[in-house]
């Protein structure tokens, strides 16, 4: 049952018009307020990790948990489905347990700190970060263990736990979960700095709904989540095939003897939703090195890579979500059954953004495929007692984070010893021999180690440490046994390697995934990273280009060769250079789309001279488990499609009612038209007969007075005719008289 929100005003917010100005304004507040989480953060936690590489992701929420502004995508979603108890004003809640928030996130020493904002007693929306802290108890230090066959050995498992209740800490809880870490006074600070950014990002939102009103508040954050859903809409409906497309690439190994492991992912588009199928995927492996993979987070590695190669203008957040459908089978390496250990996790993740680069960037390889070198994070610990002068035997614990090279792509050459995460930074050195038993003799990047290409892969880099203190060290790495793939002709990148120098000159190779590994005194380690894959021919480079890479220490006289460009005495020798790029143009195969290098079968036959160290045997997976597996597929497959057709039967459904309803709806509005044409007309014919009536009464009138008028004139005439003829009498008279008279 999902959590519940408390509130003591129940008065939903209104979703209103709101104007383009007022948008952007607090669009960009609320980006302020995520780039101040951060500054509250780096300025209040004490972990290297965190305070000075950046190791966290903040975001700000919707009320219903969608991110609005943030880097790693909500998390809130998942939690609040697995989340079974109510939420009220002043709660804080802290997780780290994947397997009990439904992925939100995916090993234990990412902590998780969500606060739900209210105002006026009314949930508005949600803060919330995730740091990674230094220790979570566990087999090793660092809770990264190798080995780990189930979670239970990583360290303290925080189910969604209340940190404050209704404004107040939860001390008890606190000092519990502190008890069982390494270094407790680090995460006591990481997690108040956490809390306090959180808060942060509360304060500001409140701010903004105080200002422009809870109602423009909400609705703006409606308008931007619809914003990206229309623009990537857009990207789906013209980047995503309709036709299937599939890539697979491998991590190299569990570090427990098995490997590579196969990550399988199939893309194709129905209508305006992108679907991603992780089928053909292997089993979930014995050790730590499982990765489990929330969907949402899966859809926002898609946005967040799509829109960066597309338009980095578009403001990243989670609204396109209903228009990307991922698939991931239970009991594989991205979906383990629990209780799996997951703490290595960070070997997947990385290759998920090689193998999401080749699919969406293989239907346009010119404008959107990268090369391979988002391959990993990878992680060195050291740990022991401090026995130098005035350090008092204190116990020291380092956490770092290292960078390979990124891949060469269609936009230039790939950066030179990059994190695969943009905002992360290194550890200055002067800060590491500081705080720390260790002496870094040199950091610098290694030459020819990115691909050659059109567009050169970035270079790996080679941090060597020299230790000042007995300790152990682990390592976490990749990419030391497959290649960093080139695209378009660019050719592959540099492996990784380890190799630890003793006092007494001996030297062992390591493999990249290790722990318990004891240092002495005086051992140098040299931590080498991969180097990017090339993109494009690089017969085509610019030999000037090549030449400015030589002198950059970039390159070498050597390696200028693979560009076909010969350089002599300091300059490029240009006949001698055509001549190379023709012969080598000769002998080449064709140029394809991938360049992945040896096959597996080649690779494992080279390992122990190329490496020093011996191949990993293929992952066996007990017969059981891959049936189960299988079986799970299937019936997961089979609830996918009986969803999808019950999805599509409703859809179709809803279609069919939105139509009837419309053509209902149009028909009232034709008879409602019909019935004013109507009474219009019957109003027009009232007033015709009225006017008829009105003029017949006239007429009546007017023939009355005409006959009235001819009564008169009938009357006046018959007066003067009587008249005339009392005249005519009076005249005769008036004549015969006059007669009488003459004849007297």
């Amino acid at each position: 049952m999902p959590a519940t929100i408390i509130e003591s005003n129940t008065t939903p917010l209104k979703t209103i018009k709101v104007e383009g100005v007022t948008v952007d304004i607090i669009e960009n507040a609320l980006k302020n307020a995520r780039v101040e989480m951060d500054a509250v953060l780096f300025r209040t936690a004490m972990s290297p990790g965190i305070r000075e590489q950046g190791d966290c992701f903040p975001m700000i929420a919707n009320k219903d948990g969608k991110m609005v502004v943030g880097q790693f995508g909500s998390f809130i979603g998942p939690f609040m489905e697995a989340y079974d108890a109510e939420i009220e004003e002043g709660d804080i809640i802290l997780t780290n347990d994947p397997y009990m928030c439904n992925a939100a996130v995916s090993h234990l020493p990412d902590w998780i700190v969500l606060v739900p904002v209210f105002k006026d007693g009314r949930h508005i929306a949600w803060s919330a970060m995730f740091g990674h802290m230094s220790d979570n108890g566990g087999m090793v230090p660092g809770s990264i263990p190798i080995k780990a066959t189930t979670i239970y050995q990583e360290g303290i498992r925080i189910p969604p736990t209340k940190l404050y209740k209704k404004g107040v800490l939860q001390e008890d809880i606190l000092e519990l979960i502190l008890h069982n870490v390494r270094t407790s006074q680090w995460n006591r600070f990481d997690l108040n700095a956490l809390v306090a950014a959180c808060n942060t990002a509360a304060r500001r939102c409140v701010e903004m709904a105080t200002r422009f009103g809870d109602d423009v508040f909400h609705s703006t954050m409606g308008i931007m989540l619809e914003r990206n859903y229309n623009a990537m809409k857009f990207i789906i409906q013209n980047f995503i095939p309709e036709e299937p497309r599939t890539f697979e690439d491998y991590i190299c190994d569990d570090g427990m003897g098995m490997g590579p492991y196969k990550i399988k992912c199939t893309m194709w588009r129905e209508g305006d939703v992108a679907i991603f199928d992780f089928d053909g995927t292997d089993p979930q492996a014995q050790s730590s090195v499982n990765f489990y993979l929330n969907e949402d987070m899966f859809k926002m590695f898609f946005g967040s890579f799509t829109i960066n190669v597309v338009d980095p203008q578009i403001a990243f957040n989670d609204g396109f979500y209903d228009l990307v459908d991922v698939r991931i089978p239970k009991g594989t390496l991205l979906k383990p059954n629990f209780p799996a250990a997951l703490s290595g996790r960070t070997h997947a993740l990385g290759r998920i953004f090689d193998v999401l680069g080749a699919l969406l960037g293989a239907g346009a390889p010119e404008q959107m495929l990268n090369a391979a070198g988002f391959s990993d994070s990878p992680h060195l610990f050291y740990s022991g007692y401090d026995h130098r002068e005035g350090k008092n035997n204190e116990w020291f614990q380092l956490f770092q984070i290292g960078f390979g090279g990124i891949p060469g792509r269609p936009a230039g050459d790939g950066a030179d010893g990059h994190s695969l995460w943009p905002n992360f930074t290194n550890v200055p050195n002067e800060f590491i021999e500081s705080y720390f038993p260790l002496r870094i003799e040199h950091y610098q990047t290694i030459p020819d180690s990115g691909g050659a290409g059109l567009h050169r892969g970035g270079n790996g880099l080679s941090v060597a440490y020299h230790f000042l203190a007995d300790g152990e060290i682990a390592i976490h790495d990749e990419r030391w046994l497959t290649y960093p793939w080139g695209v378009l002709g660019g050719q592959v990148g540099l492996r990784s390697t380890k190799k630890l120098v003793r006092t007494d000159g001996s030297e062992e190779w390591l493999p990249s995934k290790c722990d318990g590994i004891r240092v002495n005194v005086g051992d140098l380690l040299y931590f080498n990273t991969w180097g990017g894959g090339g993109w494009g021919d690089p017969l085509e480079r610019d030999p000037a280009l090549v030449m400015a890479d030589v002198n950059r220490v970039l390159a070498t006289v050597e390696g200028a060769k693979d560009y076909g460009v010969v350089i002599k005495g300091g300059a490029v020798d240009a006949a001698a250079t055509r001549k190379l790029r023709a012969r080598m143009r000769k002998n080449r195969g064709d140029i394809t789309t991938f360049n992945f290098g040896p096959s597996i079968d080649e690779i494992r036959a080279s390992c122990k001279k190329e490496t020093g160290l011996e191949p990993p045997e293929p992952p066996q997976f007990p017969s059981e488990a891959r049936a189960v597996a299988s079986e799970k597929q299937t019936k997961a497959k089979a609830k996918t499609r009986k969803k999808a057709k019950a999805k599509a039967r409703a859809k179709s459904k809803a279609k069919v009612r939105k139509k009837t309803k419309a053509k209902a709806k149009s028909k009232v509005k034709v008879r409602k038209k019909t019935k004013a044409k109507a009474k219009s007309k019957a109003k027009v014919r009232k007033k015709t007969k009225a006017k008829a009536k009105s003029k017949a009464k006239v007429r009546k009138k007017t023939k009355a007075k005409a006959k009235s008028k001819a009564k008169v004139r009938k009357k006046t005439k018959a007066k003067a005719k009587s008249k005339a003829k009392v005249r005519k009498k009076t005249k005769a008279k008036a004549k015969k008289k006059a007669k009488g008279r003459q004849r007297r």
